[in-house]
């Protein structure tokens, strides 16, 4: 647990609604592509190696993410302002983010979709790392799960109302469009009464300094570790099970409109996770225990992804999508808990929360390269969902070697 969080004040749910709003505005920019644009518009341009090159364009920018994440973090550490250290970087963020998501609505050629896409990833990243350690910046320890519940709400609606303003807006350009409003209107309230407060001094800065800050050592760090590895499997795991959602509607399961039915499992799922996140997060507060809901989390998404994995039709869909909404509802607000609990530098929270989001990141870099050759090759959709059930269960067991989280 990190020091100095005692002295925190408790927070208010207003504010915590408007940290939650940006959080939604940054999955919106990020799931609105990923669930139904860059799928549709890959498809458009390359056709027949649709697979393949969507695999690349999500790859390279979650490379990028991987980078941008704990970069921009340490440098909201230090950055020295009258607004504070994490307005700037949520302004710019999403400026700069709907700029990307701009291009992406005139894209005609598949290498103006992947510039982009990562400048989406690299923008909204910076807005990203910023809002997410004015948590432990400003959250007491007993608020942290409920807190995490809460925030988890943007990240979970943001896969709905994504969804949903790419089917409703229509073809790839009003969606884009769409998004990049949504994004900038959804950081607004948060901007206008952060109360983020100036920090007056200026550390020297050193450079090779700040390069070897971003190495947190496993071994003076254990439980940092244990909870970066924890969250990186579960990650891979449904990462290596959502891909192709799209794809998997059409051709496995034969939807008639796989568009409109990956909104109707996104909806679904998204409610649950939402009343999941929120009750699981109240009640690990209450009894102050984290690491048997992360656990418990993992065993639920494995079998919801075994459901898809031998229930290949639109009831099994649908189970499937409230099955997995319990567990990744409790699993987001426990381990975002857990992870703001074992954070090693007090004054580098958005450095290493973006370390710790490099287990976002880096999954969906490794996810197409394990998900597409199973799907072409490998045994088809069967294989990628026991596949993505045996990997997050492992994740989910990991966070057991945690010592200081109950």
């Amino acid at each position: 647990m990190t020091s100095g969080t005692e002295r925190l004040a408790p927070v208010r749910l207003p504010w915590l609604l408007s940290v939650g709003l940006v959080n939604l505005g940054t999955y919106v920019a990020f799931f609105g592509p990923l669930a139904v644009l860059l799928p549709q518009q890959t498809e458009a341009l390359v056709g027949d190696g649709k697979e393949t090159a969507l695999a690349v364009v999500t790859g390279v920018g979650a490379a990028i993410s991987m980078v941008a994440n704990p970069l921009f973090g340490a440098l909201s550490d230090r950055t020295r302002s009258r607004l504070g250290r994490r307005v700037p970087w949520i302004t710019g963020g999403s400026l700069v983010g709907a700029l990307g998501l701009t291009i992406l609505s005139g894209a005609t050629a598949f290498w103006q979709v992947v510039v982009g896409w990562c400048l989406v990833q690299a923008s909204v990243n910076a807005s990203l790392a910023a809002i997410t350690a004015t948590l432990p910046d400003r959250v007491p320890v007993p608020q942290r799960a409920w807190a995490g519940g809460l925030v988890g709400l943007g990240q979970t609606l943001g896969i709905l109302v994504g969804a949903g303003l790419a089917i409703a807006f229509g073809g790839t350009r009003g969606g884009y469009l769409a998004c990049a409003a949504f994004l900038l209107l959804s950081a607004l309230p948060y901007l206008l009464r952060s109360a983020d407060a100036p920090v007056r001094d200026r550390p020297v800065f050193s450079l090779g300094a700040f390069a070897r800050s971003f190495w947190v050592s496993p071994t003076r760090y254990p439980d940092f570790a244990w909870a970066w590895l924890t969250r990186f499997v579960v990650n891979l795991g449904n990462g290596i099970a959502t891909l192709y959602l799209l794809y998997f509607l059409s051709e496995a399961v034969g939807v008639d409109d796989p568009e409109g039915g990956v909104f109707v499992v996104i909806a679904l799922n998204s409610v649950v996770v939402a009343v999941s996140a929120v009750v699981a997060g109240r009640w690990s507060d209450r009894v102050e225990r984290r690491k048997v809901f992360v656990v418990w989390a993992g065993v639920v998404m494995a079998a919801a992804a075994l459901l898809l994995a031998f229930w290949q039709t639109w009831t099994g869909v649908l189970v499937a999508a409230v099955v997995l909404g319990i567990g990744f509802g409790a699993f987001l607000a426990v381990d975002l808990a857990i992870v703001t609990e074992v954070l090693p530098d007090e004054a580098g929270f958005a450095k290493d929360l973006g370390v710790i989001n490099i287990a976002n990141a880096l999954p969906q870099v490794i996810a197409p390269v394990i998900a597409a050759p199973i799907v072409t090759q490998l045994g088809g959709y069967t294989t990628l969902y026991v596949t993505a059930a045996v990997v997050g269960l492992v994740g989910a067991v990991a966070v057991v070697r945690i010592r200081g989280v109950r």
